[in-house]
């Protein structure tokens, strides 16, 4: 039986509204076998780190370089969520301080779900449709059929392949781009028609239906699909993202839509969170927004606190943590 260890943990900064499931998940099943503390902000930093094995950091929001100053003895810093865009990765490197995150495919049905209502609800127009049912206006909006329509997921990981799986069950064509080589089980697996690298992304954007995009925010990524890359879309195809806001230039897409260059958009994730309230893209055309809720379902949440808890478990028995990206 390994040993229970000292595990802080860090609540989302956005406050108590946020702790359920998240946080009672972890409490549950990382409370059973380890001394599990909540951070108190109004407590002294140091105080609370202070012989602390383990800090489990809800999205990677949560920690500050005053934190890892002091986590001289943590052993593992653990981030519940896939995503690290919002983490000082840097810094914690340079205190040494190991950090992991959880895996995408702990989240990859969640976000595939969401992605396809998106393209459901686009292709039914459903704001169009939502508002002639209150206005008294009745057989309208004509809506389009999926079937035999191409889908270009663009970041073939764990969600991405969910998509693609989804979209053939609606009869829809698919195409992949990634930056690592799909192989041909992959592409037999998923039907794939075309699975090609970024160098192609261009060509596979001008066919593509639907757009949806699945990727790490970084500096490579960052505003990929910008203004030039939108004009290369066909005027009447949609462009989904459930992965980070920043992905895309949201000027650039507000403007193609009000443009009509551009058939719909399905955004679950924005530039900045949340949005100002008189962000443009909250009164652009033919979209649909949801408030990053794509990996929020009770079943992702369950998932991850079991990969955190895992990760506690290898590090009380002296075993390397699973998915260390530090």
């Amino acid at each position: 039986m390994t040993k229970g260890l000292s595990v802080l943990f860090l609540p989302h900064p956005a406050g108590d509204r946020l702790f359920d499931p998240w946080g009672s998940d972890v409490v549950e099943l990382v409370g059973r076998r380890h001394e599990l503390r909540i951070f108190e902000r109004e407590r002294p930093v140091a105080d609370q780190l202070r012989d602390v094995d383990v800090v489990i950091d809800h999205g990677g929001a949560a920690g500050t370089r005053e934190m890892a100053d002091a986590a001289g003895g943590v052993r593992l810093w653990q981030i519940l969520g896939t995503g690290f865009d919002h983490f000082d990765l840097d810094y914690w490197r340079a205190r040494e301080i190991p950090v992991a995150n959880c895996p995408g495919t702990l989240t990859a049905v969640a976000l595939a779900e969401l992605a396809m209502m998106f393209v459901l609800m686009l292709a039914r127009r459903y704001p169009a449709a939502s508002a002639n049912l209150r206005d008294g206006v009745f057989y309208e909006p004509v809506g389009r059929e999926l079937g035999g329509r191409c889908i270009c997921v663009v970041g073939f990981g764990a969600s991405g392949r969910q998509l693609a799986f989804r979209a053939r069950a609606f009869g829809m064509r698919a195409s992949a781009v990634d930056i690592r080589r799909i192989d041909e089980e992959e592409i037999d697996a998923y039907g794939l028609e075309a699975a090609v690298g970024p160098e192609l992304l261009d060509d596979q954007l001008a066919q593509a239906d639907v757009v949806s995009l699945h990727l790490h925010l970084d500096a490579t990524t960052h505003h990929l699909i910008d203004a030039r890359r939108l004009a290369l879309m066909k005027e009447t195809a949609f462009l989904v993202n459930t992965s980070r806001g920043a992905l895309v230039d949201e000027d650039a897409l507000v403007a193609a839509l009000r443009a009509g260059e551009l058939g719909g958009a399905g955004i679950d994730v924005f530039t900045d969170e949340p949005p100002s309230p008189d962000a443009p893209l909250l009164t652009a055309p033919n979209t649909i927004l949801t408030p990053h809720i794509a990996g929020v379902t009770e079943d992702a949440s369950r998932r991850r606190a079991e990969s955190a808890a895992e990760n506690v478990d290898r590090v009380a028995a002296g075993l390397k943590p699973f998915h260390l990206i530090s």
